[in-house]
């Protein structure tokens, strides 16, 4: 898929907003504890698009997933909690609806004065939502669009969601006049500045647990940069497709071969980790030891990547004019396992050009590290979005706003 900057409109696009109702889908999708949000990134990236559509006058009604509900209400994923902190960062009450298309949101939509806001339930409370008949989602969608009425239009601002098609994110965009949101439109500026001519060198740093969810991406990125980095769980089956021991280091057999086919085309690109943190489990007081790559000891997990690996990682970031950094290198949630992610996330952070985060658990780590996200040339709120993007693929939700 490729887009030019032409191809999504944005919110001005709609003309005059006032006293017309919105449908918004945004990305709210946030970390909960015992009911509480341990991250707002999600809702902060939010803000830009909702303050300018009720700077507008406009009556937003807006729609959001948390979790993965199996179709039907469940408390634990309510975005209750949501509409309270939402409320705080915009300074005026955000009215919150108790379901998703039913009496209470009737009630809140049709209450909305102008500039207001008000927060529907979990879109994937309902089933229909993320449906792959194409008629049960549009009747669902046909419901959401009733809540802003035939005045009404619709602003996609859920980057984190583009790459699915559901009813909140593909199917009202049929059926109601369309924009892409601030966060949407700065998401693709980005990832196309990656894709159509990066400053060089061009180097890639991809983690994260395992190396299936990120074939297709390295499959497109290998023609394309100066450098891939490898760190993570994924790496071990890199280094399994070399010969090394990984003891009980994650590992996809079935995909050895795969790994070996990548290195065979392009060994003088990819970078693997040359000597990795260690230990029997994953603790906060575990055992570490740090060991050569390829030799992992059968009773221990390469649980982050080792100090020399780090520095080998750092110096070619420092050479880098463009960065794009999906994946932790360890299991930096707890600090044992953290060194890696943050060694890289630094470098990352002091590359001369431009620096992407590409959302998840990468941008979930800058966070939890205490970096400064202006450090940053970007933090992306989707990580699958954002792979996919790489990859080529259509995403269903930028499709369809295409004009």
């Amino acid at each position: 898929m490729t887009l030019d900057g032409s191809a999504l409109n944005g919110i001005e696009s709609l003309g005059d907003l006032r006293g017309r109702r919105v449908l918004v889908r945004s990305d709210l999708n946030v970390p909960l504890q015992d009911g509480r949000i341990t991250d707002d990134g999600r809702i902060q990236a939010s803000l830009p698009t909702l303050r300018q559509l009720t700077d507008a006058g406009a009556r937003v009604v807006l729609t959001a997933h948390l979790g993965r509900p199996k179709g039907s209400p469940d408390p634990k994923y309510s975005l209750a909690p949501v509409a309270e902190r939402l409320g705080e960062l915009l300074g005026a009450t955000v009215a919150f609806a108790t379901d998703v298309v039913g009496e209470s949101a009737q009630a809140v939509a049709a209450g909305l004065a102008d500039g207001q806001v008000g927060l529907v339930e979990n879109v994937r409370f309902e089933a229909a939502e993320t449906a792959k008949d194409d008629a049960q989602r549009g009747a669902f969608a046909d419901k959401l669009v009733a809540l802003v009425g035939p005045d009404g239009a619709y602003v996609d601002d859920a980057f984190g969601a583009v790459h699915r098609k559901h009813a909140s994110v593909y199917d009202v965009a049929l059926r109601l006049p369309h924009a892409a949101g601030n966060l949407v439109l700065r998401e693709v500026e980005v990832l196309q500045r990656l894709t159509q001519d990066p400053d060089r060198p061009y180097v890639v740093v991809l983690g994260g647990s395992k190396v299936s969810d990120k074939l297709g991406v390295i499959a497109s990125l290998l023609p394309t940069v100066d450098r891939l980095l490898i760190g993570g769980g994924m790496c071990f089956t890199f280094l399994a497709a070399q010969g090394a021991e990984v003891g009980g280091s994650l590992l996809e057999a079935d995909q050895v071969d795969t790994c070996r086919g990548f290195l065979d085309d392009a060994k003088e690109k990819i970078v693997l980790p040359v000597d990795v943190v260690v230990a029997a489990d994953i603790a906060v007081d575990a055992a570490t030891s740090t060991v050569a790559a390829e030799r992992i000891p059968a009773d221990q997990k390469g649980l982050d990547i080792g100090p020399e690996t780090a520095a080998l990682f750092s110096r070619h970031l420092a050479e880098a004019r463009t960065v794009f950094w999906n994946g932790p290198m360890g299991v930096f949630e707890v600090a044992p396992f953290a060194a890696g992610t943050r060694t890289v996330a630094q470098a990352v952070a002091d590359v001369d050009g431009t620096s992407v985060v590409g959302g998840g658990d990468s941008a979930a780590a800058v966070r939890q590290l205490g970096l400064p996200e202006d450090g940053f040339s970007h933090i992306s709120t989707g990580g699958g979005a954002s792979l996919e993007y790489l990859e080529g693929a259509t995403l269903p939700g930028l499709a369809v706003l295409e004009d």
